[in-house]
């Protein structure tokens, strides 16, 4: 699996110009912006969600704990929660807990 320093040293840039590129932070050229956009892409590289969490203090993450995915219910409620995280940048965590409250704070 190919990591920020591997993009960084394919284009011949600091780890931190790769950083600021994927964020769209600090003035970079439109030159280097495809370069790195480009190894990325050649690399198959794709950003750690949990690690960049650390930096930005945003997991973008949103956890859901239901009883059961085999009732009708709760499936189409998962199905409809998972579209709208995705539609909005987010990732759904999911869990079930077999209706064991002792495992949903567990879980929890």
């Amino acid at each position: 699996m190919a990591t920020l320093k591997d993009v960084a040293e394919k284009v011949g840039v600091s780890i931190t110009t790769v950083s600021r590129v994927m964020n769209g932070r600090g003035a970079i050229s439109r030159e280097t912006r495809d370069k790195v956009f480009a190894a990325m892409k050649e690399l198959n590289y794709f950003p750690n969600e949990m690690a960049r969490s650390l930096g930005n203090k945003s997991s973008h993450l949103i956890g859901l704990i239901v009883p059961y995915i085999d009732h009708a219910f709760f499936g189409i409620l998962t199905a409809a929660i998972e579209e709208a995280c995705y539609k909005s940048g987010y990732k759904l965590f999911f869990c079930t807990s077999g209706g064991n409250p002792n495992r949903e704070r567990e879980l929890f």
